[in-house]
């Protein structure tokens, strides 16, 4: 039986020199390997109550919706600068090449609701830390992280963990 890492393509070199590139989107294009991603991310956090699951972009999107849907429980996005109509809060965070924006809806989330923030990828962990900032911000209460992959080398994870946050992962590769 097959492993939700057996469903995930490794591209070399990209996109720079140096860099191996775990591509989930074979995981996502096989009914089996995105059935059991979607609930193993979810199994660490049943019987919890959430409200809103939280996907990062842009491959959070589509976990998201996905996990939100299982849950019957709202989505919201957090996005890059510029993305979103309408009133938003904004969250600077620092990238190994310099600096990025994340951008939620002002009204998306309420005082008190149990938020689940969901991606693919955990790395530095700088865009999940900038959401997770911009979610309590607005009053919401972090039940968890999940992602399907962890790259320990990169440290994401104990960033996040060092804010408190508890995070799953489903599997994880060595290296950049």
């Amino acid at each position: 039986m097959n492993t939700v890492k057996d469903y995930i393509r490794t591209i070399v070199d990209f996109p720079h020199e140096g860099i191996m590139f775990r591509d989930v989107t074979t995981l996502f294009a096989d009914p089996r390997g995105f059935r059991m991603a979607i609930d193993q991310m979810l199994h660490p956090f049943a019987g919890q109550e959430i409200d809103k699951v939280v996907g990062l972009e842009a491959r959070g999107f589509i976990l998201g919706g996905a996990i939100a849907h299982q849950l019957s429980t709202g989505f919201v996005p957090i996005r890059k600068k510029g993305k979103l109509p309408g009133a938003v809060i904004s969250e600077e965070y620092y990238l190994e090449y310099g600096e990025a924006v994340v951008e939620l809806h002002d009204d998306a989330i309420s005082a008190g609701e149990k938020i689940l923030v969901v991606d693919d990828l955990l790395a530095t962990g700088g865009t999940a830390a900038a959401g997770i900032r911009l979610i309590e911000r607005l009053g919401g209460e972090i039940v968890g992280c999940s992602f399907i992959i962890d790259l320990p080398a990169l440290g994401g994870r104990k960033k996040l963990e060092a804010m408190g946050m508890a995070v799953e992962t489903l599997c994880e590769f060595d290296g950049l």
